[in-house]
């Protein structure tokens, strides 16, 4: 990729997106130097356009982002970075610089939801009973949710099939966290079989 700076402070923008959520965190711009910088260290660094200078993310607040994979556009103009933040990514302490459900979409919204009951284990919540019960019990769950998904799409109940889906996705969600994985691993084994 370092081709794709023309001159040695040619600006590339970067898109910084979390590695397991997939939610969009940040843009940020390298020149080579950042680039080459990132790639040997194996965390993201920028090169400030208000500080004229190298910008090593977390420098100060210690949110390192932790680099999974890095990929060129079609047009190898842009660079898609995917990271693993060592905290919020935002000056405003929030996880992305960009909010709201459009952006991110809602399931990635949900699997965070899902990661944060894990971690705090609220008393009077849904999910954290089944984490409590266990991985039998949630497989379970997901086997009943998949036999009612199939009940209704025979019956052609569209309302019912969404309504059915929408359980199915939110405990196989759940299964996935309760091993540490998520949507995201799995959509890196789709495009991996794509790409074969």
């Amino acid at each position: 990729m370092n081709n794709m700076f023309k001159t040695g402070d040619s600006l590339i923008p970067v898109i910084i997106q979390d590695d397991k959520s997939l939610k969009v965190l940040m843009l940020g711009y390298m020149n080579r130097e950042a680039y080459e910088k990132s790639i040997k260290d194996g965390v993201v660094t920028f090169f400030s356009r208000s500080k004229k200078r190298l910008w090593t993310k977390g420098e100060t607040s210690g949110n390192f982002l932790s680099i999974r994979s890095c990929q060129a556009d079609c047009d190898n103009d842009t660079i898609l970075i995917r990271a693993e933040p060592a905290g919020p990514v935002c000056h405003t302490g929030s996880v992305s610089c960009f909010q709201g459900e459009d952006f991110e979409g809602f399931i990635g919204r949900l699997g965070d939801i899902i990661r944060k009951r894990h971690i705090e284990m609220p008393s009077d919540s849904y999910t954290t009973k089944l984490f409590g019960e266990g991985e039998e019990r949630i497989s379970k769950k997901i086997g009943e949710e998949a036999a009612e998904v199939i009940i209704e799409a025979i019956k052609g109940d569209k309302k019912r099939l969404v309504y059915e889906t929408a359980d199915l996705i939110y405990h196989l969600l759940v299964l996935l966290e309760y091993y540490g994985l998520s949507l995201g691993d799995a959509e890196k084994e789709l495009f991996a079989r794509h790409e074969k």
